[in-house]
């Protein structure tokens, strides 16, 4: 199992940031707005009661379900119900999901319908089934899989989870695979749901307008910081590639700008040390302006990927020893 890139989507209606890079833009193949992404449509046994084993996610649902896998892990099935693979897939999860009775909750994604996700879980073809353990996304595997391995890697993720802390369980009572009940998710508020569309829409720019009001009205609104720097990475990388961003940083190594895009992509990548590494290593060698620079970058980059992080916490403390 191999980690995809960590999620700053611990923020209500953010999108995730591996799908910054050469995004689709509105109107574009496979472009959606998260916000107004068609609901799921539920396949033979996936969908089930909010709290239930068996639930449906959408774009706009999804952060529920990290929260949830800090208490057990959650299973995301990104299916589609035209392909029989995908819908065979899904009813072996579903039986498979139910006899752990409350150890896991198995999510069904309709992969056309939510974009974001697709991207967000690297899905290139469905089936694609994954998992959320603590809040972080781990690539399980693609493409119809037997039921020995697929029980197999299913306690590999129980194994993963221990080892994070991730051992609670969840209470049902009986479980009824045939009802369909979508989450319910309480409404934001009116600002962040202007920048939560605005990002669907790929207006950065207004999205930014939207977080820094919020923040004006209330500079305690932890959810608009982080969201205002999460947006302000999404507008930094829009339409530029991978191989654009690493090009123009390896031929000129002393440009800043360069280099603070090329953290910003691998904070998009999730390669959290390696980004936080790189900021710090240029700081001691810039001037007051310069410093300044990364010192502003690395406390949004701090925000995005979440003032909690264990990695956060350390480049804190190394960014600390060389202001003072």
């Amino acid at each position: 199992m191999s980690m995809i890139p960590p999620s700053a989507a611990s923020l209500r209606g953010a999108v995730d940031l591996s799908s910054l890079v050469n995004r689709p833009q509105p109107g574009a193949p496979g472009a959606g707005a998260g916000a107004a992404a068609g609901g799921a449509s539920g396949a033979p046994g996936a969908p089930g009661a909010p709290g239930g084993l068996l639930q449906e996610a959408t774009d706009a649902t999804f952060t529920q379900f990290i929260e949830l896998s800090n208490q057990v892990p959650v299973i995301v099935d990104l299916r589609a119900d035209w392909a029989e693979a995908s819908v065979e897939l899904t009813a072996l999860l579903t039986r498979i999901v139910t006899e752990y009775a409350g150890r896991f909750v198995l999510v069904g994604i309709d992969a056309q319908n939510n974009p974001q996700l697709a991207q967000a879980f690297q899905a290139q073809s469905v089936p694609t089934v994954a998992a959320l353990v603590g809040g972080r996304p781990v690539q399980l595997f693609q493409g119809a899989y037997p039921e020995e391995e697929v029980r197999a890697v299913l306690e590999q993720v129980l194994q993963l989870a221990a080892q994070n802390g991730v051992t609670g369980t969840i209470d049902v009572g009986p479980v009824d695979p045939d009802a369909v009940v979508e989450p319910v998710e309480e409404p934001l508020p009116p600002h962040h749901a202007e920048a939560y569309d605005a990002i669907a829409r790929g207006d950065y720019a207004e999205a930014i307008r939207e977080y820094q009001t919020a923040i004006a009205q209330n500079p305690r609104d932890a959810l608009a910081v982080a969201g205002l720097a999460q947006v302000k990475l999404l507008e930094r990388l829009q339409d530029k590639s991978l191989d654009e961003i690493r090009s123009a940083a390896a031929a000129a190594p002393d440009d800043l700008a360069a280099q603070m895009l090329v953290a910003d992509l691998d904070v998009s990548g999730g390669h959290i040390d390696d980004a936080f590494d790189r900021l710090l290593t240029l700081f001691p060698r810039q001037d007051a302006d310069g410093k300044n620079a990364v010192r502003t970058r690395l406390l949004e980059l701090f925000e995005v990927v979440g003032n909690d992080d264990p990695r956060v916490t350390a480049a804190r403390r190394r960014l600390t020893m060389l202001l003072y």
